[in-house]
């Protein structure tokens, strides 16, 4: 797998050791993400949109409606997608060295409009399932007017970089050693909780295996 490449734009200019070069650390931080956030300039003015995704191979795709002014300034501009997952907070001994442990990554490239019917259908699978997988295959597709109604956009993951901060605060030693303070990490989680039915399903509909199979056992 092509290691991560160097540029001005992902080279970590501090903390460096956070940094990971392997392609596989870009795409497990993307695909265990939901919400992706798009920076782009538009009038002259920075705006950031969170946006749900999908990826195929070196391609993040996005997808939204054709009468949304974002996606129609995005497409040919060059635009900046993060995702960042928290994993915990580090409470040090100093406030100085309070910190979180994090995967975050940041991609740099331009929007590119998907025209291709096949590619279409692809990136709106990919979202789909990404986002709530077994869908594509249980709910209705898309028909020829929701389609004329939306907008797919791609972005190279040419251009990436991933940072991750693992472990205990990073403490001085004098602050080690004087003692009576606590420090540790607060882990943060994420979990889906029990499915609520949509108050039209008819009574005798139970809860499909590819919804009630994303909720952790008791």
């Amino acid at each position: 797998m092509t290691p991560l490449a160097t540029t001005s734009r992902t080279r970590l200019t501090r903390l460096r050791e956070r940094a990971r070069t392997d392609r596989a650390d870009l795409y497990t931080v993307l695909d265990a993400g939901l919400v992706c956030h798009v920076g782009l300039v538009v009038d002259g003015a920075p705006v950031v949109i969170p946006t749900g995704y999908g990826r195929l191979d070196d391609t993040l795709y996005l997808h939204g409606s054709t009468g949304a002014g974002w996606l129609r300034r995005a497409a040919g501009a060059p635009v900046c997608a993060t995702v960042t997952h928290l994993d915990g907070i580090v409470y040090a001994r100093s406030v100085f060295h309070h910190s979180m442990n994090y995967r975050s990554a940041v991609i740099h490239g331009t929007l590119r409009t998907v025209t291709d019917l096949g590619e279409v259908d692809a990136a709106l699978a990919a979202i789909v399932e990404h986002l709530a997988p077994g869908s594509w295959e249980h709910a209705r597709r898309p028909d020829r007017r929701e389609l004329a109604a939306t907008v797919v956009l791609a972005l190279d993951l040419a251009e990436a970089s991933v940072k991750v901060r693992t472990g205990p605060p990073g403490d001085d030693e004098s602050d080690i050693t004087q003692g009576g303070r606590w420090a540790g990490v607060l882990p943060l989680t994420t979990v889906f909780g029990e499915p609520v039915p949509c108050p039209t399903l008819e009574p005798a509909a139970t809860t499909p295996p590819h919804v009630r199979g994303r909720v952790a056992p008791a």
